[in-house]
């Protein structure tokens, strides 16, 4: 129960031991951590419906179907989906505008679901696409739309690395080349990708700044090679090269926010591309302690819905678990690769003080080197500072922003 790097007990204490509860069964992660959120349409349910939900779950319980990386798992949501997203189609053909937005959207919360916790199959592939394509005809019926864009990987140098980044654009009506807009690109995570975040995007909009949602490397659609460490900079160098040339891009109020295993990439671009950023929000990042074999071996038994260390181990591109384990540090780790003793933008670093995934350390150590960081920890709180992380991240990019030239 020690961090490696003092000896001294982890923030998390005695729960870094322990297997969570809702890992024993789909009945235990039905009731004991996804039945309240699903209820309240919380994360990462926003968007969906208990009743849909539900009868599903009942379903995977009474067959027994516990592991959510399975076939088996995904086929019991397929048929939830396909009707949500008839249903959403005949709104839109009677020119229901506003409710097959919504219907679109609960389809998309389900295939959400069905494709947990890694797109590591043709099943789960296929119902990437579809939640893709239902999203797009939600998006496209918003009064400001979000259009899909396939940009040139232009930065892209080795030949695994593919040609095209596809990205979700949202670009306010006023925008034009002679009243820029400022922008934020949002970096997403492990299993939250591109048709995941409306609620980050409206905000953004409420605020006059456009979204460029992107997935990062290792995930869905990312082209980035997963296994080089220094991909995502290339990644983020093609985005922000293509942001210069639309015209429409405030370029000195370009930030960016990386959530969850996507924060790490924000904390590693605020260092490589400081002079490109505004600023950048680490959310629930892993940056050091986190890909040790010590906190791993302990956190694929704690909040995660199953354990993350195949997804985790396929993300990074490794051949085995074992392998992940005892080279993930050496090869990712932020302080190691001394990225952190550069520069940065001005850098937000938030999350929960119980973070059972990503270690509230990773987040202090980067107060640690190099600039100065802003910081802000939510006591006893789990996985990236859920409810009110969002809550000090808007007012702080908005400051930001206003300074920003």
């Amino acid at each position: 129960m020690t961090d490696p790097r003092t000896g001294s007990a982890w923030i998390l204490g005695d729960k870094f031991e322990k297997k969570y509860p809702h890992l024993e069964s789909i009945d235990a992660l039905w009731n004991l951590k996804w039945k309240y959120p699903c209820s309240r349409s919380l994360y990462p349910f926003h968007d969906g419906k208990y009743e849909d939900f539900e009868p599903i779950f009942e379903t995977l319980i009474k067959k027994g179907i516990h592991d959510g990386y399975s076939v088996e798992y995904t086929k019991e949501f397929l048929p939830t989906c396909e009707d949500l997203v008839k249903q959403a189609d005949k709104l839109k053909d009677d020119g229901k505008k506003q409710e097959a937005i919504e219907m679109y959207l609960r389809a998309c919360a389900v295939y959400r679901i069905a494709r947990f916790p890694y797109i590591n199959s043709d099943v789960k592939k296929e119902a990437y696409e579809a939640q893709k394509k239902a999203y797009i005809q939600a998006a496209s019926l918003f009064d400001c739309p979000i259009e899909d864009v396939a940009i040139p990987h232009t930065a892209g140098t080795k030949k695994d690395e593919g040609n095209e980044i596809p990205l979700y654009v949202r670009i306010p009506k006023d925008a034009t080349e002679s009243k820029q807009c400022p922008a934020v690109i949002l970096m997403c995570g492990l299993d939250g990708h591109r048709p995941d975040n409306t609620v980050r995007s409206d905000e953004f909009l409420a605020r006059g700044w456009a979204s460029v949602i992107v997935d990062i490397p290792g995930t869905a659609d990312c082209p980035a090679d997963r296994r080089d460490p220094a991909s995502p900079d290339r990644l983020w160098t093609s985005i922000l090269d293509w942001m210069e040339q639309e015209g429409v891009f405030n370029m000195g109020k370009i930030m960016c926010w990386g959530l969850s295993a996507g924060g790490h990439n924000a904390i590693r671009a605020a260092h490589t591309h400081s002079k490109r950023l505004a600023g950048a929000v680490g959310q629930g990042a892993g940056t050091h302690h986190f890909f040790s074999r010590a906190w791993l071996e302990k956190a694929k038994d704690h909040e995660y819905p199953w354990t993350a260390l195949p997804a985790l181990t396929e993300k990074f591109g490794y051949k085995s678990e074992d392998e992940f384990m005892d080279n993930a540090q050496k090869d990712f780790s932020l302080i190691e690769s001394k990225i952190v003793n550069q520069p940065s933008c001005r850098l937000l670093l938030i999350n929960g003080t119980h973070d059972g995934l990503m270690p509230i350390e990773d987040s202090m150590l980067m107060t640690e080197y190099g600039s100065p960081k802003e910081c802000r920890f939510f006591t006893g709180l789990l996985h990236m500072g859920y409810p009110p992380a969002n809550f000090s991240v808007y007012p702080w990019m908005e400051q930001v922003m206003a300074t920003a030239s």
